[in-house]
Parts: C-alpha cells; sequence; structure tokens
C-alpha cells in the first residue's frame, strides 16, 4: 500500500535515490535538475523544509510500504487559498494510474487540511501522460502558459476549484 506523506527530514536519503533513479526517465519531458542539484541535495532538501515550515509550499511525497519514494506532489506559491500544483512520479509506476490516484487525494488534502479552494497546473504540448492525468483529476484548461514558465516549452495550465467540506473530491 501506497501513502502520501508530507516532506519530512528523514525521508532526504529515499528522496535522493529517487531522484537519482529517474533522473533519465524525467530529462526526456522536463528540464534536467543538472548535476549541482545532486552535489547540494542535503543543503536543498533543507531548504524546502525551510519554505514548507514557512507556509509557502507543501510538498508530498508518495512512499511504497518499503519506504521508497514513488512520486513527489507538490503545492507551492500558496497564496490566498489557491496554490499551483506540481508533480513526478517514478518510470516504473508511470502509466499505472499512480499519478492521479496521488494528484486526486492531494486535491482532498489539499481543500480539508490547507484550506485550499483553488489548484492550477501547467504542462507542455507534448507532455500528454501529465495533460492525461490533470485531466482525470477534473482539472481543465484555463490559458496558454508562458513559455518561460516551462523551460523555454509551449503549453497550457489548468485548474481546478476545490470544495473545503466536499472530503471525496
Amino acid at each position: 500500500m501506497t501513502e502520501l506523506q508530507r516532506l519530512r527530514a528523514d525521508h532526504a536519503p529515499a528522496v535522493l535515490a529517487f531522484e537519482a533513479a529517474n533522473r533519465g526517465y524525467f530529462a526526456a519531458s522536463v528540464p534536467d535538475r543538472g548535476d549541482d542539484y545532486f552535489d547540494r541535495f542535503t543543503e536543498r532538501h533543507a531548504a524546502l523544509l525551510a519554505e514548507q515550515e514557512a507556509g509557502v509550499c507543501v510538498f508530498h511525497l508518495l512512499v511504497a510500504e518499503d519506504g521508497a519514494v514513488l512520486g513527489r506532489f507538490n503545492l507551492y506559491d500558496l497564496v490566498d487559498g489557491a496554490a499551483t500544483l506540481g508533480y513526478r512520479v517514478a518510470e516504473r509506476v508511470a502509466g499505472r494510474g499512480v499519478a492521479t490516484g496521488a494528484v486526486l487525494e492531494l486535491c482532498r488534502i489539499a481543500a480539508a487540511r490547507y484550506g485550499l479552494h483553488t489548484l492550477r497546473a501547467a504542462t507542455t504540448h507534448e507532455n500528454l501522460a501529465s495533460q492525461r492525468v490533470l485531466a482525470k483529476a477534473g482539472f481543465v484548461p484555463v490559458g496558454p502558459a508562458d513559455p518561460a514558465e516551462l523551460s523555454g516549452a509551449s503549453g497550457t495550465w489548468y485548474r481546478r476549484e476545490l470544495d473545503p467540506w466536499n472530503h471525496d473530491q
């Protein structure tokens, strides 16, 4: 059984293993994080925890029973009841509904635990898998994304309204 967990300091080794194991897979659809990310991982992990503590972002991991990270599901730029969603899943679980299930769970958590009413996400036109995940999770296209927001690629912004009283979102 998998569980969506809020990022903690003790997750660092599993997150690093996840990022390293999937680096090539991720680079096929999103810009590579670069060697500096891995060289300074401990510092970066601490910075994420500080952002989370400050209430600017909330980071989640989809964790398998054995403690392995299967995905990262992040809410960032939390402002006035809204946030931006970003996510990535391990190659070994891609295409099996894992991302959709975790995004749906995060929508429930975002409304119930964090009081959010709107989530938005952007994806490139080429990332068909992400477009399917967002559509299945109830996000609707709302307009073009600036290529600067997607590392130079063209894409679309999606949006989903959340109901804080409906925990079955």
